[in-house]
């Protein structure tokens, strides 16, 4: 190896020498010169500033930048620098800076961001197209308007809580299922550096100390909802308010639809001259399209919503393009209950149940065809097809006017309401 005696070395000559090797300048900084094959066995020569110290006995050499991108003046402030971190480890120094930056970065990637990333490397591997929407779909519905504009970095056990606390009483299938999905996000923001620590979504351990078990959730599924007795005076009371989330919380409870599907309702899915409503299969529960026949009321409904340009959406929300808010419609039911802690927007479904079994006499395949729960084998259903949709739309006319009667307490011996045939 070829040194020259303390800083006069001269890095051009030096650089036009053609045998490889390490020439010092003085106090542990070299310039090094090594030559390797291309592809084609033509030898190519690199030149670049290295550091030399010691560490635990240990020989170590630390890389300045190549000479052509750093100056003789400037890879000795480096290697003063350095000599300056040798009460620590100068590699380490640098290990630790460059992980700070990719943390910075990694701040500046939202949950939603991440999400979208986990979805497009996952996708190719699930099972159906529907899943992938379903996938997604609880993301925005229930994730996203919490945190998705968060950084992942930063999403901590109260903000997963924040997210699963208002759905976890009320659907709690789906709440577990939105727990699983922000719990696999999380660890693939942790495998690519977005984030550390431990995953807060995780049930083992974590959240099963937070939140009661899905089991004792679901024996107590059916309770929150309100008595069909009292329907007509709280519709009486909603139909009054005037906010966007009382008139999606009322088209919610006449067409004994789920949130979400309200929620994400669209102009484009609605036949006025039909009066019907046709979801798609891909935001159904069960992944199959469902017909809605739309009651007098419901259409009056429609017909006062405003029309916003580049939004689709029944309901609109306060960000261009999207729909209102799922807990603003349940937050709504809080305030005008605020004495009754167990009623929720889910339950307007049983209530919905309730009364047809005990005030009409429409037949239960009926019922359950009302609230896109599947009846009888694929035969039945294709049989059904054609005749269930008027019979039906009789029903929720018929619970429309229910809903709309003047409050009054039930009579003793009124349990049944007159039918059409």
């Amino acid at each position: 190896m070829s040194e020259s005696n303390g800083y006069k070395l001269n890095a051009v000559r030096v650089a036009q020498k053609k045998k490889p090797g390490r020439y010092a300048d003085g106090h542990g900084l070299y310039l090094r010169i090594a030559e390797y094959p291309d592809r084609n066995g033509k030898l190519l020569r690199s030149k670049n500033w290295v550091f030399r110290f010691e560490r635990d006995g240990a020989e170590r050499w630390m890389g300045l930048g190549a000479l052509r991108d750093v100056t003789l003046a400037q890879a000795r402030t480096l290697a003063r620098e350095c000599r300056l971190l040798l009460v620590t480890d100068p590699i380490n120094e640098r290990q630790a800076k460059r992980q700070g930056i990719r943390l910075a970065a990694a701040r500046a990637i939202t949950f939603r961001q991440c999400a979208e990333r986990y979805i497009t490397a996952h996708r190719p591997s699930w099972r159906s197209a529907i899943h992938a929407e379903q996938w997604l779909q609880t993301l925005v519905t229930y994730v996203y308007p919490t945190i998705g504009d968060l950084s992942v970095a930063d999403i901590d056990t109260a903000l997963v809580l924040k997210v699963l606390e208002p759905i976890w009483h009320e659907i709690p299938t789906t709440a577990m299922r939105t727990r699983g999905r922000i719990e696999m996000v999380l660890d693939f923001a942790k495998a690519r550096g977005y984030r550390d620590g431990e995953n807060v979504a995780r049930w083992r351990g974590h959240l099963e100390n937070l939140l009661p078990a899905r089991t004792k959730l679901q024996r107590d599924n059916h309770r929150p909802a309100l008595p069909y007795a009292e329907a007509p005076a709280f519709m009486a009371e909603l139909r009054a308010r005037k906010e966007i989330a009382a008139k999606a919380l009322e088209f919610t409870i006449l067409t004994a639809s789920r949130s979400a599907e309200a929620i994400g309702a669209k102009w484009s899915e609605i036949d006025d001259k039909a009066r019907l409503w046709t979801l798609p299969g891909k935001r159904m529960k069960s992944g199959k399209p469902h017909t809605v026949p739309l009651p007098d009321r419901a259409i009056k409904i429609l017909e006062a919503l405003p029309r916003v340009r580049g939004c689709d959406y029944l309901f609109p929300g306060t960000k261009a393009g999207q729909s209102i808010n799922r807990f603003g419609m349940l937050e709504l039911l809080r305030a005008m209950r605020p004495d009754v802690t167990d009623v929720t927007v889910h339950g307007f479904r049983s209530t919905f149940r309730d009364w047809c079994g005990d005030r009409t006499n429409y037949p239960r395949d009926i019922v359950e065809l009302s609230l896109a729960h599947t009846v009888g084998d694929q035969v039945e259903q294709a049989y059904r097809r054609g005749t269930a949709i008027e019979k039906r739309r009789r029903l929720m006319q018929d619970w429309s006017r229910y809903l709309a009667r003047p409050a009054k307490p039930v009579a003793k011996g009124d349990n049944v309401v007159a039918m059409r045939g």
